[in-house]
């Protein structure tokens, strides 16, 4: 098993901690986390676009003009597409994006995105991550102590105080640990975790 170091609020080591290999240290794949990206991001869009066809326009019963003799090509609809203010061709309808990706498959590209995340010394393991009061200051302060910027801080039970004190700062994320997911772990940098925060994804991937 793969041994990272752990670390107090204020940047002094304060132990280490044994990382279980199933979860991170399995063989990397690139491919499977490539579609479980494509499929969160498929799954943020909203699908809500809509226009209207040419039978959903209103008015145009009446052929603009006669058929023949006017020198014009022939027109039966003022709401055709080729007329302003006439439907559109192909309309976008609301539509769900989502992309079906098997469970097993989710959990290999995880592992694989938190794998990547060791190899490339990115994971900092602190014992624990508190504030005593809502203050963007502080959260900055502990994440100074470490030079992290760009970072995805991971959690476990009631940190409203590290939440809140922490989403006023740019690029800096914080999530519950059991919503990793492949996307943020790779857009981020850093990733930062409690030692509770790696006993509950090894929990919930193992």
């Amino acid at each position: 098993m793969a041994k990272v170091a752990v670390y107090k609020m204020d940047g002094t080591q304060n132990g280490e901690i044994e990382l279980n290999d199933s979860v991170f240290g399995a063989e990397v794949n690139v491919p499977v986390m490539h579609e479980a990206v494509v499929a969160h991001l498929a799954a943020l869009r909203q699908g809500t676009q809509s226009a209207r066809t040419r039978a959903e326009v209103s008015g145009g019963g009446k052929k603009p003009y006669r058929q023949k003799g006017t020198g014009r090509a022939r027109q039966g609809s003022i709401r055709s597409p080729q007329w302003v203010g006439g439907g559109v061709v192909f309309a976008p309808k609301p539509r769900d994006y989502a992309v079906k990706m098997n469970k097993k498959a989710r959990r290999v590209a995880i592992r694989s995105a938190l794998t990547s995340c060791v190899q490339e010394n990115k994971l900092t393991v602190l014992d624990e991550l508190t504030l005593s009061e809502i203050k963007t200051k502080d959260m900055v302060k502990v994440l100074d102590q470490f030079k992290l910027n760009k970072a995805l801080v991971l959690l476990t039970g009631d940190n409203k105080n590290v939440i809140l004190s922490a989403r006023n700062i740019p690029d800096v994320k914080t999530l519950p640990a059991e919503q990793v997911n492949v996307y943020d772990v790779l857009k981020y940098e850093n990733l930062v975790a409690t030692k509770d925060a790696i006993e509950k994804i090894e929990e919930v991937f193992a």
